[in-house]
């Protein structure tokens, strides 16, 4: 199977260009130079993930977890992540009505659809970890009581530098939860003179698409074909990260599959029906550096490339 021939199979019966290609334009027009961190963002919310972009302050992070929101008619609300945050300022908190002499649950930013947790590792690990279940059941356990989270459900967390002061790294089982890792970096020159010149408009977000018609969208990106040579292609890739010399431990089982779910949407918001090897190829620093442990201390996404110079694509 050839890029080529996989490329002619499009989903022209679907209004993926219509509707989603409008959401990227949108971003496109307020998230300035980088149309593929945007493309990525949108990527992972149609694979059902969650997006880190790891990045200095004041690149544009939050606008954008604010904007597609925006554009896809989503409730949104922002936790900023501090070292005094607590795990109850997050989920919610139960509370004694003097009035009515009951106990009642408020619930916490966490019930929203689209979650930014603006530098998460500012928090401690045991705030940080009340994320840990939000993110891989799309349920909350509260003294005892588990309670749904609305759908579709997206955390958007932003993270500093580790070398910055006042940081705590994410642990393996908090970055595994995230299936998307980007980072925006500095706007070109003409970009930044855009946003200098205060000739952007911000405001100008408006919803393209609602809740509904975007889980419709999640569930059609899922049911993109993966022929058998492009899963074992995947496959020989996580079993090269698992034999390797240059990581601690390999990819996941899970990460396999949030790996595939990833190409899968890739694939329909490119217009196709079915995932290609580069596909899978092009997700790859993204999908898989971060959930990678190097031994030697160097860049995790250039080793993972690498390992793909020895692997046959299909």
């Amino acid at each position: 199977m050839t890029s080529k021939t996989a490329s002619q199979n499009t989903l022209t019966s679907t209004p993926v260009a219509s509707d989603l290609n409008s959401v990227l334009a949108g971003l496109d027009a307020i998230i300035l130079g980088n149309p593929f961190a945007n493309k990525l963002a949108l990527v992972c919310l149609l694979a059902q993930g969650h997006l880190l972009i790891e990045d200095i302050p004041g690149v544009g992070k939050t606008t954008l977890s604010h904007t597609l929101a925006n554009l896809l008619g989503l409730p949104f609300k922002r936790v900023q992540f501090t070292s005094d945050l607590l795990p109850t300022d997050v989920l919610g908190v139960t509370i004694y009505d003097p009035d009515t002499k009951r106990f009642s649950f408020k619930k916490g930013p966490i019930f929203t659809s689209v979650l930014l947790a603006d530098e998460i590792n500012r928090a401690t690990p045991k705030t940080q970890s009340a994320l840990l279940q939000a993110m891989e059941e799309y349920e909350v356990s509260i003294e005892g009581r588990t309670l749904s989270l609305d759908k579709p459900f997206f955390v958007i967390a932003t993270q500093n530098p580790l070398e910055q002061h006042g940081t705590f790294p994410l642990p393996e089982s908090q970055l595994d939860r995230f299936l998307i890792r980007l980072s925006l970096g500095y706007p070109g020159e003409k970009f930044e003179k855009q946003l200098l010149q205060g000739s952007l408009d911000k405001t100008s977000a408006q919803a393209l698409l609602t809740p509904e018609q975007l889980l419709v969208h999640m569930s059609n990106a899922q049911q993109v074909h993966c022929a058998q040579p492009v899963v074992d292609y995947l496959w020989q890739i996580l079993e090269a990260t698992r034999r390797s010399d240059f990581f601690q431990t390999g990819l996941s089982p899970r990460a396999g599959l949030q790996w595939l779910r990833a190409a899968k949407a890739y694939a329909y918001l490119e217009g196709r029906d079915m995932v290609i090897p580069d596909d899978i190829r092009l997700l790859t620093p993204y999908v898989a550096a971060h959930r990678l442990q190097t031994i030697s201390g160097k860049n995790s996404a250039e080793l993972v490339s690498a390992l793909l110079q020895d692997i046959p694509a299909v």
